[in-house]
Formats: structure tokens, sequence, C-alpha cells
């Protein structure tokens, strides 16, 4: 079950918002129990043995993180087992495979194969673990002695299968006393309609070009490529960022607040800025749990280099068992480098100018092919497509228009606009302006982008989020 199926929208979600409205809110409890055995339901359906792991990891991560705060030879014990522990599950199911693939290539072996079905979402609840674990070893939260609270935190449906990657002292006060509004239900409902049309309307139009196109071999040529890396660059914001819409849509109606995961990362003029924009719950992750005891930049600039490196790596290899995420990670990596190499010395943030925001433009488009292909070779094909005249002919002319219809180019206009503050500017600036207004249309706007949302659901084929393999 995922957000965007009709399981969910129409019958899993609303039964679930009734029966936690209906729980008198000092029961709170009460719909705690609800909230974890609905999200006990919504993971496990169809996966019921991912849904065992998940609760063997919280179980883990809630003795480790009580053990470890007795001090002494205990900490020193269940802090690195709590983590090693959580670490040894990703890897077994997510790694294992992409490891003795690798040594079966490089040394002609034939090391069977283990074949485990990687779980859904199993990056994220075990990073959120993690976080958990290490930020009780250093007294930045407190150890939750009740193991169905912490199991809430992991498994709480909206963020458990996507994120956004939630620290437990963001959530930790809610657990016990939280209350959730009109206001904030009726804006938790517009948040979660603006990211599900976020994905059925833009990602998924988008997305059908970016397939179409990663679909072609010896047909590729220049303006195709460059479409279908474009579309898919949309895809994958309006995807991801969707999903993190709908999550922060849900906790605002339950009364839980959660981090913001985008903030328009297409605006940016550097690389670096980027990945301050992008998936930032993840960003925070790495700096906090692996690059900050990695040293950070403390130890001298070799060290800090050494570690960045490091830190991408990671990045790269976290969203996949794959070289094409790792080699992702190392573009994305030596970017970020070669733009500390330039503003070496200088102290002075750059000035922001339509070149810097168009290089960073391109090298994200050009990174994100490496991350769609499935082979580094079919990435290798697809960049000499993009950079030369490769099959560039009248009927490779000819492709490109055909995928370019009346609709699509429309959604990308539209893609494009909403990839900046603008439309979010003119929001706040007619609710300033004329305050009763501006939310009528605001409600109508919802309510028809509800209406193309439930005419895409039932007129196409399902796509579920590409974050959730993940």
């Amino acid at each position: 079950m995922t957000f965007s199926s009709p399981i969910f929208l129409f019958l899993f979600f609303p039964l679930t918002v009734a029966l936690y409205f209906l729980i008198p809110a000092k029961l709170l409890r009460v719909r705690n129990a609800l909230l974890t055995v609905a999200s006990l339901i919504f993971y496990g359906f169809g996966e019921p043995v991912a849904c065992i792991l998940m609760l063997g990891v919280v179980l883990w991560s809630w003795g480790s993180a009580i053990l470890l705060k007795k001090g002494g030879l205990c900490r020193k014990i269940f802090l690195p087992l709590g983590i090693i522990g959580d670490l040894g599950v990703l890897c077994l199911y997510k790694y294992a495979d992409f490891l003795l693939g690798t040594v079966n290539s490089l040394f002609g072996c034939s090391v069977p194969m283990l074949g485990l079905r990687l779980p859904i979402g199993i990056s994220f609840f075990v990073f959120q673990a993690i976080s958990y674990i290490m930020d009780v070893s250093r007294d930045e939260a407190k150890p939750q002695r009740n193991y169905f609270r912490l199991l809430l935190y992991i498994a709480f449906f909206p963020q458990l299968i996507a994120g956004p990657i939630v620290r437990y002292q963001t959530v930790e006060n809610s657990l016990t006393a939280r209350h959730s509004t009109p206001e904030q239900v009726a804006a938790g409902i517009r948040r979660m309609i603006f990211g599900l049309s976020k994905k059925l309307l833009i990602a998924d139009t988008v997305g059908l070009i970016a397939d179409t196109v990663f679909g072609m071999s010896d047909t590729l040529a220049l303006p195709t490529a460059w479409l279908g890396a474009f579309c898919y660059t949309l895809q994958i914001y309006y995807d991801f960022s969707g999903y993190s819409d709908m999550a922060i849509g849900m906790g605002w109606i339950f009364g839980f607040e959660f981090p913001e995961n985008f903030r328009y990362p297409y605006c940016s003029a550097s690389i670096t800025e980027f990945w301050r924009r992008w998936h930032i719950s993840l960003t925070t992750w790495f700096r906090e749990y692996l690059y900050i005891p990695l040293g950070g930049n403390r130890e001298g600039e070799a060290k800090t280099v050494r570690n960045k490196w490091i830190v991408f790596l990671c990045t790269g290899l976290w969203h996949g068992a794959s070289w094409t995420f790792v080699l992702w990670g190392a573009v994305n990596g030596a970017l970020m480098h070669l733009e500390s190499i330039v503003r070496k010395g200088k102290k002075d943030p750059p000035k922001r100018s339509w070149y810097l925001h168009l290089y960073t433009v391109l090298a994200v488009v050009c990174a994100f092919v490496i991350f769609r292909a499935d082979t580094v070779s079919q990435a290798f094909r697809f960049y000499v497509c993009m950079f030369s005249g490769k099959n560039l002919s009248m009927a490779a002319l000819s492709a490109c228009t055909q995928l370019l219809t009346p609709l699509t180019v429309t959604v990308i206009i539209l893609a494009l606009i909403g990839a900046t503050p603008v439309p979010f500017n003119l929001a706040d600036y007619a609710k300033k302006k004329a305050a009763a207004p501006a939310e009528a249309v605001l409600s109508v706007v919802t309510a028809i982008l509800l209406i193309l949302c439930i005419m895409n659901a039932a007129a196409t084929t399902y796509h579920p989020f590409i974050y959730f393999r993940f």
C-alpha cells in the first residue's frame, strides 16, 4: 500500500482519520495505539515479513538505548552493538547481493546470491533507529522506556517508507501531548492534496517521457536524450517532494510537526547550495551522524576533503546497491570539491548570477542521468548522445516533438514555475491583501486538484513513488 494507491486514498487514510478523531483527545494513549496499529497494517499490507523485520529493528534500538544509558561498560558495549545491529540489517538486505556480485565479477567466483527481497523503505526506518541511539548516547534525547511509543515514532505511516528522516526529539513531546486544531487539520489536508498533485499530475506525466527516452537504445539522439534527462530531473523532484508534502500534511492532521525536506533546490546557484536544499533530512543525517563523528572540518584540509568524499560516496550508496548510485555520489562530491577549491580563501558568498544558476541546473540534470540509468554503460551511452550528434536526424527530431504534446508542454511549464517560490509568494501576497477571498480561492484550487487527482488515479496505470525502493 502506498500514498497514491486507491486503497490508501479512498479507504485506509479516511478511515484512520475518522477513527482517530472519534477517540476523545484526552485518550491520547488510545489514539497512539490506533496510529500504531494503522501503521503496522499500512506497512504489513503485502509485506508481513518486512513488518516483522521492522518490529525487530525497533526492539533492538529500544533495548540498546536503555542499556547504553546505564553508562560505563554498558555504554561501551551497547552503543556500538545497537548501531552495528541496525546497520547489519540494512547491509544484509540491501547490499549483500551487490557485494557478492561484485566479488564474483572481480575474481571469477560463483558465490550464490542470497536473493533476499528488499523491504520497502528500509533505509529510512533504519536511519531513524540509528539517529535515536546516537541522540540518546549524546544526551540530546531521553531514552524512551515505552517500547510502543518508540514504535510509533519509527513506524508512523506518513513518514515510514520514504521520509523525511525525523529525529526522535522532534516528535518526542508530541508522543505524549499533542492536539490538532481545525485550522491545522485543514492546512494538513491542503498540503497533502498539493503533494498528491505533484506526484500524479506532474511527476507521473513527465515520468512517462523519461521512461520512454531511457527505454530507447539505438534510436536515442541528442534532443531526446536531453529531453529525457530534463524530464527525469523534474520527475524525481516532484515525486519525492510530493511525498514529503503528503507526509508533512498528514503529520499536521494528527498533531505532529515534521521538518521540511525540500527548499526549492533547482533555484540553487551551486551544487553546495543544492545539497542544502535537496533531501534536507538525509543531508542533515549524514552531517550529524557521519561527517561530524569523522572529524568534520576540524582536523585540517586533507581530512576535511576525505570526510566529504566518504559522506558523498555513502550518500550515493544509501540510494541503492549499484555502481550507478556510487558514481552519482562521487560526481556530486567531485563538484562540491571543485567548488570549494574555486572558493578557497574567499570569505564572502558568491554573488548569485544567471550563469551560476545555469551551471548548477545543467550539473544536476547530467548527474541525474547516472542516477536514473540501469547500468554505467547505459549512462555512458546517454552522455554520448547528449554531447554529440550521434543518431541526429529528422527522425530523431520528430521523435522528440512527438513526446512534446500540448499536455506535456503545459505540465513542464507548470513544473518549472512550481519549482520556484513564485506560486507561494503570490499566495502569501494575496492573503495579506485580501485574506478571506484568498482562502476561498485556495480552497477552490485544492478541490479542483483533488478532483483531477481522482480522475488521474482512475484513468492511468498506478506508479509507485520513486523513493519507495530506497
